[in-house]
């Protein structure tokens, strides 16, 4: 199948060409797409560079940062245009191992995820402060949305082409760390099946971690909403 790997980048000049290289190494049969907001720190000018000498590395850049939900819809269009049947999700940092990517591609559910918090699955080098965040965040998802998933945050996931084009994307509401959230909840309203597969997240080594108080804040305000409405409707 026809595998593109989506990567949103924003000043990811320190580590893109080594994560680049290094996915392309370990998965031999997948592509890859780079969504560069703008980074004035020149990450898509090597991104470009790397582009000539490999036609598996796409770029596409957009204007300025406009938050993470509506690079992933940018990437979503570019891929089902070029007819890619698997879209995956994966963050530019090296934070989601490519080693990792393989045991995804494995799995034929239309949503597989790559979950730090089942059986398996572990955290490096993050400290205890952040793991509690990450749990906390994601047991408040869980139980605010109703979903049996365990990592409703993660942001390394494969979706099947089909099950994008099913879903309804042009009133997503969240853009930071809550689009994943949200994606899970459409998901699920469709009813198909969602795997979680256990996968080993590294902080990152280098540049700075995109996570701030707006995202955080963002994210639980929205899951809180979501749980209010779903109340509701009981």
């Amino acid at each position: 199948m026809k595998t593109l790997v989506l990567m949103p980048t924003y000043n990811e000049a320190a580590g893109i060409v080594h994560s680049l290289e290094h996915l392309l190494q370990v998965n031999q049969d997948v592509d890859v797409l780079i969504i560069d907001d703008n980074s004035p720190d020149g990450t898509a000018d090597l991104v470009e560079k790397l582009s000539k000498s490999s036609a598996r590395v796409s770029l596409l850049k957009r204007e300025g940062k406009e938050g993470l939900g509506k690079a992933y819809l940018a990437g979503y269009r570019w891929g089902l245009a070029a007819g890619y049947q698997r879209l995956v999700q994966m963050d530019a940092d090296g934070s989601h191992r490519p080693e990792d990517l393989s045991k995804l591609l494995e799995s034929e559910s239309p949503l597989v995820i790559g979950s730090r918090w089942v059986s398996g699955g572990a955290v490096e080098n993050w400290p205890l402060h952040r793991q509690l965040i990450s749990r906390f965040g994601n047991i408040y998802a869980a139980a605010a949305t109703g979903l049996k998933i365990r990592d409703l945050t993660a942001g390394f996931r494969v979706y099947s082409a089909e099950l994008i084009q099913q879903l309804q994307l042009s009133d997503l509401e969240a853009q930071g760390y809550g689009f994943q959230v949200e994606m899970t909840r459409r998901v699920a309203k469709l009813g198909v099946e969602i795997t979680e597969v256990p996968i080993t997240f590294i902080e990152r080594e280098s540049g700075a971690s995109k996570m701030t108080r707006g995202i955080v804040l963002e994210a639980f305000w929205l899951c809180t909403k979501w749980g209010i409405q779903r109340l509701i409707r009981r």
